[in-house]
């Protein structure tokens, strides 16, 4: 699943390209998870002014109104002068003067959708609960712990709530956990403020990496160049059972937590 890196990678790699772009034409596929919301040709004619990105979603700010965009488990955004025609996956082409985007969704769990402003009820009900954002200044190390005492639920479980913090998923909790020293199974409330802190700085650390080497391609995803990401190369525990820790030569070990595979290293993560 495209998490917070990959969705940033991939709004960096067409935002400057697409802003200022005028819509010639909406083409919709099979119906994702979410409907658009308005008739298609409403949108013809409006200007795309920027793109920015809260949580997991892309929000494509035009003259009048703001389209969300999200991924789902396997979607992935395309952004180029041409391309071939709409295949059996291609659920959504935005066309436009400078290009053409399109939301490329196997499994069909993206999702498009209008809304007039960031405060109207589509946009509240999709980004109202969002926690605050990991690489801004907002993300106070002081107040995430204070947040943590009270929650008794498994630390990687909160991470991944996203309500203290947004866009830490599967991939970047495990890895975050493992740098800062913190085993996955930890009470939330039971970490005190020195572990609180590392594991802030273990975050932002992780997030800005996996950005930086253009997210994590597992399966499919791509940026809207069609880039594959590099971070999954480098991982120290995600995806490594049984291989032995690049710190300390332990068997990587895995468990389900929520349904997802949780990976880390009994030795370096003790408590």
């Amino acid at each position: 699943m495209p998490e917070l890196p990959e969705v940033e990678v991939t709004r960096r790699s067409f935002a400057e390209r697409i802003a200022g772009a005028t819509v010639t034409g909406v083409r919709l596929g099979k119906p994702l998870r979410w409907g658009l919301g308005v008739a298609p040709e409403v949108l013809v004619g409006r200007r795309v002014q920027a793109v920015r990105r809260r949580g997991k979603y892309l929000l494509l700010d035009l003259d009048r109104g703001l389209l969300l965009l999200h991924l789902g488990m396997s979607g992935s955004l395309r952004f180029d002068l041409q391309m071939q025609a709409a295949g059996p996956h291609d659920h959504f082409d935005l066309e436009t003067s400078l290009g053409l985007l399109r939301l490329h969704d196997p499994r069909r769990f993206g999702a498009v959708v209008h809304a007039e402003s960031q405060d109207a009820p589509e946009a509240v009900k999709l980004l109202g609960r969002l926690g605050v954002e990991p690489l801004d200044e907002g993300f106070d190390a002081a107040v995430f712990h204070a947040g943590l005492r009270l929650r008794a639920a498994p630390i990687k479980q909160v991470l991944m709530a996203g309500e203290l913090v947004v866009g830490v998923g599967n991939i970047y909790a495990s890895e975050a956990l493992f740098l800062a020293g913190i085993r996955p199974t930890t009470r939330a409330r039971r970490i005190g403020p020195l572990r609180a802190r590392r594991l802030h700085a273990a975050v932002r650390e992780v997030l800005a990496r996996a950005v930086q080497r253009g997210g994590s391609s597992l399966r499919d995803f791509s940026n809207a160049y069609g880039e594959q990401g590099h971070f999954q190369l480098e991982t120290m525990v995600y995806d490594r059972e049984g291989l032995p820790c690049r710190v300390c030569g332990t068997p990587i070990r895995a468990l389900r937590q929520g349904q997802r595979s949780t990976f880390f290293c009994p030795q370096c993560q003790k408590a």
